[in-house]
């Protein structure tokens, strides 16, 4: 079993269902000094896609899967970490209930910079309420700059 942190559009547990369906949440947590951005606008018809950077006064908040190693190369598959798209790296992972624990993560092999769908941002923000986070990082997605016309 390998620690997932999920962000963006995984943090919603109904397409983690579809995506990992035999990985179970452990719970929701928070990557300290990391920040929720956007990247590789070219590459996709949502506009730019969600990925992290480094960044010591955010946190973006996410939910913590335990995968089995076929839910995990499935996951690899979907976030196209076989074709370069994305790439796993190691983070720290606070969950709520005050333990640690290493988790990976996708990054985007791009650099930072554009602006998502609406569509894209609203499933990103949607997600995150589902997911249980707090409603003001729920309302600072929503509030977050985006294409309006859904094309890149």
């Amino acid at each position: 079993m390998t620690w997932y942190a999920a962000y963006g559009s995984n943090l919603d547990p109904r397409f983690m269902a579809e995506r990992a369906p035999y990985s179970p949440a452990r719970g929701a947590g928070w990557l300290r000094g990391w920040r929720l951005t956007f990247a590789g606008e070219p590459r996709s018809v949502e506009g730019a896609l969600a990925t992290l950077v480094e960044d010591a006064a955010a946190d973006v908040y996410v939910m913590v899967y335990d995968l089995t190693d076929l839910d995990a190369r499935a996951l690899d598959t979907w976030e196209g970490a076989n074709l370069a798209l994305y790439r796993r790296i190691h983070v720290r992972v606070e969950l709520d209930d005050g333990d640690y624990i290493t988790a990976f993560a996708y990054v985007l092999e791009d650099y930072e910079g554009g602006l998502p769908s609406a569509r894209y941002l609203a499933m990103i923000a949607d997600a995150a309420e589902y997911a249980g986070a707090p409603r003001w990082y729920v309302d600072e997605l929503r509030g977050r700059p985006c294409q309006s016309n859904g094309n890149a």
